[in-house]
């Protein structure tokens, strides 16, 4: 009979002895309390664990009649479902009592409370994510999670169909998790079940699905992952903006974060995947409620216009400060990527990359010169506030920009003098 298997000595947070008083409260007088899902399966892969969930036998008024007579501060975040999030030395913990669905709509269940380990563990979405762990760090898993974690292998529990229509979130979940864990092929019969079925993203709230694609495209190598969600026609169900436009650009740009050591960028990446057109990357953002900041981002990227390589840096000091500098460095980036995938046996090709690492590397150092007059100092040579004053005033930074930012104050003042004069 082989050896147990155990998280003990792969988790550090799992000694913590808030956390091991929180296990030990809702273990009284038989009931059984285990780490679930996701701390498990990272900490088997040697990976870092954001949150930490369990799983309990206790009933949701019991856990938190439990959680505040040992002093921990409870809140009843999902407490409906069965959650009640408990915060043990600083620490959210999310707790829910073992459950089976009564009724799911494609999206949201009714469930009843149990006891039972294994009922619980198959209405979950995927093996990998049905693993618990007792506090010692003895791993229990019911339904061969472990090994197809082993295997890098993503493989919904039981009938895919089935899970998925249980909640057709779980379509852009099996691609998202087998951009972070999987390997190979993906599960042929998880795949064809996210084919058949993708007309349930419809209907699925805008934020949920953004949130699953940010994810997605978050992975550290997210292109395998897109491309079979393209082949199943997940991706252009969700992001038409690529259907056309094709996502192979991603391949290059995955290669040259790995080897010049960019951190991933999930919006950089959806740049690779769209055309840069501002009014669709509008639709775009209000269609999936991106954020105001990412919305400005993607449409002014899609408003810049592209850097050649031979563009001095002087010149390109000159757009940075009349343009966006995001812009122009996610277009830099996105076009250094692109030259790369080119440069093998391409000497053009080579030193267009080598000259858009320059360029990139002055956008990445350079700071905004302040213009050195204000409307007070015009006022102060005697012009009038008004039209104008704002037109000299535009005239001379335009005067200043095209020097490349040289003349000084008192050049500018004196020729603003001048202008006054005539």
């Amino acid at each position: 009979m082989s050896a147990p298997i155990s998280i003990a000595g792969k988790a550090d947070w799992l000694r913590d002895r808030h956390l091991q008083h929180l296990l030990a409260v809702l273990c009284e007088g038989g009931e059984q309390a285990r780490i679930a899902g996701g701390a498990v399966r990272n900490a088997l892969l040697g990976q870092k664990v954001a949150d930490v969930d369990i799983a309990t036998t206790t009933l949701p008024e019991e856990t938190v009649r439990r959680a505040e007579a040992a002093g921990f501060k409870v809140v009843p975040t999902g407490i409906e479902h069965g959650t009640v999030t408990v915060v043990a030395g600083g620490h959210p913990f999310e707790i829910t009592t073992l459950r089976a669905d009564v009724e799911t709509d494609g999206r949201h269940a009714k469930v009843s409370f149990g006891r039972d380990w294994t009922a619980d563990a198959e209405r979950r979405d995927f093996t990998i994510n049905a693993l618990y762990a007792e506090a010692d760090g003895t791993v229990i898993d019911l339904v061969g999670g472990v090994a197809d974690l082993e295997a890098r292998r993503l493989r919904f529990i039981g009938d895919a169909e089935a899970r998925i229509r249980e909640d057709f979130l779980r379509i852009l979940r099996f691609f998202r998790f087998f951009a972070w864990y999987g390997d190979g092929r993906p599960d042929a019969e998880g795949l064809k079940a996210c084919a058949r079925l993708k007309d349930g993203l419809d209907r699925l709230s805008a934020e949920r699905v953004w949130m699953e694609l940010k994810k997605l495209l978050s992975a550290p190598d997210p292109s395998r992952a897109l491309l079979w969600a393209r082949q199943a026609g997940v991706l252009s169900r969700i992001l038409p903006e690529s259907e056309k436009w094709g996502i192979d650009a991603i391949h290059g740009l995955i290669r040259t974060e790995h080897d010049l050591g960019w951190m991933p960028d999930a919006l950089l990446r959806l740049e690779a995947t769209v055309p840069p057109d501002a009014a669709r990357m509008k639709a775009l953002a209000e269609r999936l409620k991106l954020s105001t900041a990412e919305s400005n981002r993607l449409q002014r990227w899609a408003l810049t216009e592209p850097v050649a390589a031979t563009t001095t840096e002087t010149v390109l000091a000159k757009a940075l400060y009349r343009g966006d500098p995001r812009g122009i460095e996610d277009r830099l980036r996105l076009s250094l990527a692109a030259a790369r995938a080119r440069a093998a046996g391409d000497d053009a090709a080579m030193m267009e990359a080598g000259g858009l690492s320059r360029l990139l590397a002055f956008a990445g150092k350079w700071q905004r010169p302040v213009f050195p007059l204000k409307g007070a100092d015009l006022a102060a040579l005697g012009m009038a506030s008004g039209p104008k004053l704002g037109e000299m005033l535009k005239a001379l930074e335009t005067v200043w920009i095209e020097s490349g930012f040289a003349l000084g104050r008192e050049v500018l003042l004196e020729r603003a003098r001048s202008e006054i004069g005539n």
